[in-house]
């Protein structure tokens, strides 16, 4: 396993139990972006990845994502494909009743996140990528 990998999976696992308390992984002027969704956005640094963060995570009780494959793209890039957990403050909805699926895509140079994009659309995020979408032959 790639030292790339493994520093995701070390992220993921603190975010899948809610704990979005350590950024010692990323690069003090690290690019954050939510790319879709309903607060999309683009932020940079340390500063503006808790604001981009907390605009979206003041929303949900209890938000996690529970990562579901690590695939990495090439040298650089590792996206992981996640279902997100938690209910709506105001609307109560549950996602695990709607099946939120999405993927997070990082790049890290020099064993640091220089680059960090949420997606709440999977398939947007492969498409992205030149990816096909899952499901989909090659």
């Amino acid at each position: 396993m790639s030292a790339n990998l493994d520093l995701v999976r070390s992220i993921d696992a603190d975010w899948e139990r809610g704990d979005f308390s350590s950024v010692e992984w990323a690069h003090p002027e690290i690019e954050f972006a939510i790319a879709d969704g309903p607060a999309p956005g683009r932020w940079a640094g340390l500063v503006g990845m808790a604001e981009g963060s907390r605009g979206y995570l003041s929303s949900w009780e209890h938000w996690r994502a529970e990562p579901e494959e690590f695939r990495e793209i090439d040298d650089e890039r590792v996206i992981v494909m996640f279902r997100e957990r938690g209910r709506g403050k105001t609307s109560g909805v549950d996602l695990a009743d709607v099946r939120v699926s999405g993927a997070t895509l990082f790049c890290i140079r020099g064993g640091l996140v220089v680059s960090l994009a949420f997606y709440f659309d999977r398939d947007r995020a492969l498409a992205d990528l030149g990816l096909a979408p899952e499901g989909d032959a090659q």
